[in-house]
C-alpha cells in the first residue's frame, strides 16, 4: 500500500481537519486543535516539508523507520521531508504541544538555503527524540510563538527575515539542547562507545570476513549499534572528538600496523586482507593517516 504523501502544508491542514495556513509555506499549529486521528488514518505517511513537533503526554505512538516512540513522556522530534513515518492511537487523542511545518521552498534566496542540512538531526531515528527540561521547553514553545505571530500578522519586506532568524534561533538552541543530552547521558553513550570498539575490534580481526566484505560502513555499523548514522558520529564527536568514519579508520590503520609489523604479507596482501580493492587506497590512507607509507613504516621495523 502507497504511503499517503502531503505535497503542501494547506494539505496537511486539509486531512487533519484545521483551517488553512495563513502561509502557504510555513505554519505553526497548536496541537490541541488535532482533535483526533483521521477515521481511516492511513498506515504511512510522507511529507514534502520539514516538520518539528513539540509534544507531551500524547496518547499516540509514532514509529519512523523500524523505530517506535511513545510521547507519554514529551518530546522534541524533527522530520526532514520525504521521511515516512506513521502515528498510532486509540479514539479522541489527549495532548499538547506544536507542530511547525517548514516547506523547502520557504528557504529559498536564504541563509538557510545553505546551512539546513548542517542540522543533522532531522536524520535521526524517532527514539532518539529530544528530552527538553522545563526551562528548555519554555525556550522553544517561546520562539514558536513568535514565528506563529510573525505568521499571522501582515506580511511585509521584513517579514521573511525575521521568521528565517527565529528559525535559526530554535535549530541552534536544538543542537545546544542534544549537546546537553549526550553529556547528561554519560553511563548511556559510554556504553555504545564501549560497544563501538568491541564490533570494531571484532571485524577488524576477522580477516577473511574483511576481504569479502570490504570496511564496514558507518550506516551498518550504526545499524548493529541500533542508532541512526548521524546520532552516532554526532554522539561520537561530542564524547571523543572523533566522527564514525574516524573511529573506523583509526581501528583499520591500528590492525594495517600490526599486519606490516609482524607478517611478512606484501603490502598488496595485507591491503586486500584489510578489505581494500586497490593497494594504492590503502597506502593513501595510510599515508594520511600516519605520515608515512606502508613500506615506510615496514623499514623502520628492519633498521638497527
Amino acid at each position: 500500500m502507497q504511503p499517503h504523501r502531503f505535497q503542501t502544508i494547506g494539505q496537511y491542514h486539509k486531512f487533519r481537519g484545521l483551517a488553512g495556513p495563513a502561509h502557504p509555506l510555513i505554519s505553526v499549529l497548536r496541537i490541541e486543535a488535532i482533535k483526533k486521528l483521521n477515521d481511516e488514518e492511513p498506515k504511512h505517511l510522507i511529507q514534502d516539508f520539514y516538520m518539528v513537533a513539540l509534544k507531551n503526554n500524547v496518547n499516540a505512538v509514532m514509529q519512523y523507520g523500524q523505530q517506535k516512540y511513545d510521547f507519554d513522556e514529551g518530546a522534541l522530534i524533527f522530520l526532514a521531508p520525504s521521511q515516512l513515518y506513521a502515528i498510532q492511537a486509540g479514539g479522541n487523542l489527549t495532548h499538547k504541544g506544536w507542530l511547525l511545518l517548514i516547506h523547502p521552498d520557504f528557504f529559498w534566496n536564504t541563509s538557510l538555503a545553505r546551512t539546513i542540512k548542517n542540522y543533522a538531526y532531522f536524520h535521526y531515528d524517532i527514539n532518539e527524540a529530544l528530552h527538553l527540561s522545563e526551562k528548555e521547553e519554555k525556550t522553544v514553545v517561546g520562539i514558536l510563538q513568535n514565528i506563529d505571530e510573525e505568521c499571522q500578522s501582515n506580511i511585509d519586506k521584513f517579514s521573511k527575515a525575521v521568521i528565517i532568524s527565529h528559525l535559526e534561533t530554535l535549530l541552534n538552541y536544538a543542537d545546544r539542547f542534544y549537546h546537553r543530552q549526550f553529556i547528561t547521558r554519560e553511563k548511556q553513550n559510554h556504553e555504545i562507545l564501549a560497544r563501538l570498539e568491541r564490533m570494531l575490534s571484532d571485524y577488524f580481526n576477522n580477516s577473511s570476513g574483511l576481504a569479502d566484505n570490504g570496511i564496514i560502513s558507518v550506516t551498518n555499523i550504526a545499524g548493529l549499534l541500533n542508532v541512526s548514522p548521524n546520532y552516532l558520529s554526532n554522539l561520537l564527536q561530542v564524547l571523543t572528538g572523533k566522527s564514525t568514519q574516524q573511529h573506523i579508520h583509526d581501528k583499520l590503520i591500528e590492525k594495517a600496523k600490526e599486519r606490516l609489523a609482524i607478517s611478512e604479507l606484501s603490502i598488496n596482501e595485507i591491503a586486500y586482507e584489510l578489505g581494500f580493492e586497490y593497494s594504492q587506497s590503502f597506502s593513501k590512507l595510510f599515508k594520511s593517516k600516519t605520515g608515512q607509507t606502508p613500506t615506510d613504516f615496514r623499514n623502520s621495523f628492519t633498521k638497527d
